[in-house]
C-alpha cells in the first residue's frame, strides 16, 4: 500500500470537508454561532487535553514506580497527543477526531480498532511468555 496518495488525499481532502461543513453549519445557525461553537470545542478540548496528558502521565508514572511497563499509559499518551494536534486544526470535523481520542471510553475503542489493523497489517503473533533461566555457578557457591 503506497501511503502518498492517502496522505496527498487526507490533505487535501480533509481541510475541503471541513469548509463545506462549516459553510453549512453557519448556513443552518448562523455565522457567530458557528464560530463560537469552534472556539468552545477548541477550549474545552484544550483543557482536556491537558487534564488526560496529566492523568496518563501519572499512570505512566505509578506505573513506572511499581516496576511494570506503562505500555497502556504510552498509547493513550499517544492518542492524547494526536487527539490535541487534530483539536489545534481549525473544523468540527478534526474537533470530533480529537475529542473521540481525548475522551477515555472511545480513546479504548480507538486504542483496540488500531490495534487491531496493526496485527492485521503486519502479522504480528503472539509468542508466549519468555523464560529466561539465570542458574549460575560462580564466586558466591565458594568454588
Amino acid at each position: 500500500m503506497r501511503v502518498l496518495p492517502w496522505l496527498v488525499g487526507l490533505f487535501i481532502g480533509v481541510p475541503h470537508l471541513e469548509v463545506y461543513l462549516l459553510l453549512q453549519v453557519g448556513a443552518f445557525i448562523g455565522v457567530l454561532p458557528t464560530v463560537g461553537l469552534v472556539i468552545l470545542t477548541g477550549v474545552c478540548g484544550g483543557l482536556l487535553a491537558r487534564y488526560e496528558g496529566l492523568r496518563v502521565l501519572w499512570e505512566a508514572r505509578r506505573r513506572l514506580e511499581r516496576g511494570e511497563i506503562p505500555s497502556g499509559a504510552l498509547s493513550d499518551g499517544l492518542a492524547v497527543l494526536c487527539g490535541g494536534l487534530l483539536l489545534l486544526t481549525p473544523g468540527l470535523l478534526t474537533d470530533l477526531a480529537g475529542l473521540s481520542l481525548l475522551w477515555p471510553t472511545s480513546r479504548r475503542l480507538v486504542k483496540k480498532a488500531v490495534a487491531k489493523w496493526v496485527r492485521n497489517r503486519f502479522n504480528i503473533v503472539p509468542c508466549g511468555p519468555v523464560v529466561i533461566d539465570v542458574s549460575s555457578r560462580g564466586a558466591d557457591e565458594g568454588d
